[in-house]
């Protein structure tokens, strides 16, 4: 971009940004004449992806500031009023422990205020999932929670949602993007006035007491968990985010002993205690691992900042402790929920199960062992809600949803990931399988030798600058162009291009349409079975792939591992020769 059509935008975003913080580091890099550090922060807006928006908090329009919030805020309230001009609106804000993020979640409640929009606002920090629960609960029309979930802490975001507790997907993500581009000037009211109209009104204790009690109403077991809950320690993390509050009140509760590691339990929005507070990341369990050694504790939890993931590790038979990988934790999940609505005799009669395309295919073969049907969907949990409304109308019962990243939902009253009642029932599972004389390693290795060894791998790779979305287009389009004949020395066999929507047999030119919305992702599944997977973040400058690796268990666990390894490493060699030549 040239230097005064940046110039021309960095002006234009000063005259209208209201915090002056935000508005000094922009006139301070143009009285530096640093052009480099200008681009970066001017060269685009920041865009809706899977997740909503999301950047490094800072001045321009390429980063996450006041003057964003309140433009992507107008425009839905401008795309809410479009869609339902006769209705008195009303929205749910929350926000998380990040930078900024009440500042940005006041700002934003003002702005709907302003336009005549209810705004119900928590009095502190909550959970993701709190927030889609108070959305359906009180029957608001549009919900925003202000977090970048488990990104560095120098990054904040904003996920909009609509009025069923699930974040907005096509039609009205385009209608929204294309309404906040056409603001100019944000709407806003103080607080003080706002309060007065009745137009900000905060929310007290009463969403917490009922988004508790539905949690628990979930768990298939309370007789076991009464009798079995004080023998069991559970050491957990919030990673410096929101879910202390919530956890520790749910699992005291129940009868559970929590031990939560005192050095991570208050909320801090610079996370000192991790490079990455993101419980995907086995550095971010360093400190949990240590007390659950030092107590031996049964099982280890950690939610993210905004409580909407879980992660957790067990103990092996050595005391050892082993992270447990999104995409196992999912199927024990399930397993587990199928497992016992059907020794309860609770099974209903068409009931379905949710996973991403990139999220581990044993929950296909769990599902089918129990004849429920396993439903595929786009990554990110807004595609999970999405095919929850399709079963809804065709008359099924939602079971249980996940992706690999971390994301579990095993209820029909938040249509997000949550990483609350996730843990709920991980503290359940643990509790039965122990009664029946297994760990959950125990009972995952049953899993593997009845279905198969399913391993997993991803590799991520950063792209940041104005280049970097030309670098992954790049790499995308050269994979269209000259699809890969096999990866990791394992022939492909079918080749799935969401973003054409087709999908076809190699050697053949007969092609199918996908059932799924256009989406840049390409799938290549290979003569063994493994599937691999690549496609842009929709909310992080990186390109993403993953590697679903099936191997017969039949040779026996270890031999299925050492051979799931090797296949693994040979996928990733080819996958980093395209990376560094695109670099």
């Amino acid at each position: 971009m040239e230097k005064a059509q940046l110039l021309a935008r960095a002006q234009e975003y000063l005259q209208q940004e209201s915090d002056r913080a935000f508005a000094q580091e922009v006139e301070h890099l143009i009285a530096a004449d640093d052009f480099k550090e200008l681009e970066d922060r001017f060269y685009r807006d920041l865009e809706f992806g899977t997740g909503g928006l999301r950047g490094i908090i800072g001045g321009g329009t390429n980063r996450m500031n006041t003057l964003v919030v309140t433009k992507a805020t107008q425009g839905l309230c401008d795309y809410l009023k479009e869609q339902f001009p006769k209705k008195a609106l009303s929205a749910c804000i929350a926000y998380d422990s990040r930078r900024r993020s009440a500042d940005f979640a006041l700002a934003t409640a003002l702005v709907f205020a302003a336009n005549g929009i209810k705004a119900y606002m928590f009095t502190a920090l909550r959970p993701t999932p709190e927030l889609s629960f108070a959305i359906r609960e009180l029957g608001a029309d549009t919900g925003v929670v202000v977090t970048a979930s488990h990104n560095p802490p120098q990054y904040n975001g904003y996920k909009a949602y609509w009025n069923d507790g699930s974040q907005v997907v096509p039609p009205h993500d385009v209608g929204i993007i294309e309404k906040v581009a056409a603001v100019t000037t944000p709407k806003t009211i103080d607080k003080e006035s706002a309060i007065q109209q009745g137009l900000l009104v905060y929310l007290d204790d009463s969403i917490d007491n009922r988004y508790v009690a539905m949690v628990k109403s979930k768990l298939l077991r309370p007789e076991l968990i009464k009798q079995e809950a004080s023998k069991v320690k559970v050491v957990y993390t919030p990673l410096h985010g929101t879910g202390a509050m919530l956890f520790e009140r749910i699992m005291g509760e129940l009868g559970l002993n929590v031990l939560t590691v005192p050095e991570q339990r208050n909320p801090d929005g610079e996370f000192p205690t991790v490079s990455y507070p993101n419980p995907e990341e086995p550095a971010a369990l360093k400190l949990a691992i240590g007390l659950g050694e030092k107590v031996r504790a049964d099982v280890v939890m950690a939610t993210d900042p905004d409580a909407d993931r879980l992660g957790i590790a067990v103990p092996d038979k050595n005391g050892a402790f082993q992270l447990i990988s999104g995409n196992q934790l999912g199927s024990l999940h399930l397993d587990y929920l199928l497992h016992s609505l059907k020794e309860l005799g609770r099974m209903p009669s068409k009931p379905a199960c949710i996973k991403s395309i990139v999220t581990t295919e044993l929950q296909e073969y769990i599902a089918a062992k129990y004849q429920v049907e396993c439903k595929d969907c786009l990554t990110g949990f807004k595609w999970i809600a999405d095919v929850m409304r399709q079963l809804e109308k065709e008359g099924k019962t939602f079971i249980y949803g996940t992706e690999e990243s971390y994301g579990h939902l095993i209820e029909t009253e938040v249509r997000d990931k949550d990483g609350i009642s996730a843990a709920a029932l991980t503290a359940e599972m643990t509790l039965y399988w122990r009664s029946k004389g297994k760990s959950l390693l125990d009972r995952l290795d049953e899993s593997y030798l009845e279905h198969g060894f399913f391993q997993e791998k991803g590799i991520n790779k950063y792209f940041e600058g104005p280049r970097g979305m030309t670098i992954m287009a790049g790499i995308m389009e050269a994979y269209r162009s000259n699809q890969p004949i096999a990866l990791g020395g394992i022939p492909v066999v079918h080749i799935r291009d969401i973003k054409t929507g087709l999908a076809w047999d190699v050697g053949t030119a007969v092609t199918r349409k996908l059932d799924l919305p256009a989406s840049d992702v390409i799938q290549w599944k290979l003569r063994d079975g493994t599937m691999v997977t690549v496609r842009p973040s929709g909310t992080e400058p990186k390109i993403k792939y993953y590697i679903l690796c099936r191997t017969e268990a039949s040779i026996g666990l270890d031999e299925a591992k050492k051979q799931s390894a090797l296949k693994i490493a040979a996928i990733e060699a080819d996958i980093r020769k395209v990376i560094d030549s695109a670099k």
